[in-house]
């Protein structure tokens, strides 16, 4: 049986103590029942102790990596928003690989729910609603899995398509 100990108490938490009693005599010889005692801190399942939040910009991050894994996505936002960042990459301390991550995507976080953006281009000759359908399928099961928030909207732009013969509005770094 678990009983508070007032007199154990440690910053506001009540610890739990357990006292058994055996019905056999303790191992000096005497006849008094042996006791064991067994103390547990806090109360409840460890998870439930606490508040997490998760920024927007994770589930960002998270999304737009989902979604270029998906065959057919070229690429993440608009034209405009790739040239800001290409030149953006250049700069020192001018963002790099964070926004290269988040690029075309804007998520709203709540408490237990959230709901995605995504501006993306495809390649020449793929079937958008394919892209888009694989896109949405692996952008839900990547956030779901790894923040344990329910994803209740994932909205996709297409904004550009890439041809064969364009060159990307990202040239290539120099450094290797």
């Amino acid at each position: 049986m678990w009983a508070k100990n007032p007199e154990i108490s440690q910053k506001g938490r009540n610890l739990m103590t357990d006292t058994t009693h055996s019905g056999d005599p303790a191992a000096d010889g005497s006849r008094e029942p042996r006791r064991t005692s067994v103390t547990k801190r806090g109360g409840g399942d460890p998870a439930s102790r606490g508040r997490t939040t998760i920024a927007d910009g994770v589930v960002e991050k998270i999304a737009g990596l989902a979604a270029r894994d998906v065959v057919g996505v070229h690429a993440m936002g608009s034209g405009i928003s790739r040239t800001f960042g290409a030149v953006r990459d250049r700069v020192p301390g001018g963002g790099g690989a964070r926004s290269n991550a988040t690029r075309g995507v804007k998520a709203e976080v709540g408490e237990v729910q959230t709901a995605l953006d995504l501006e993306i281009v495809v390649d020449y000759g793929v079937s958008i609603a394919d892209v888009t359908g694989d896109v949405r399928e692996n952008v839900i099961a990547a956030v779901e899995r790894m923040t344990g928030l329910e994803v209740v909207e994932v909205n996709i732009a297409v904004s550009d398509v890439k041809l064969p013969d364009e060159e990307d509005e990202e040239p290539e770094s120099r450094l290797q």
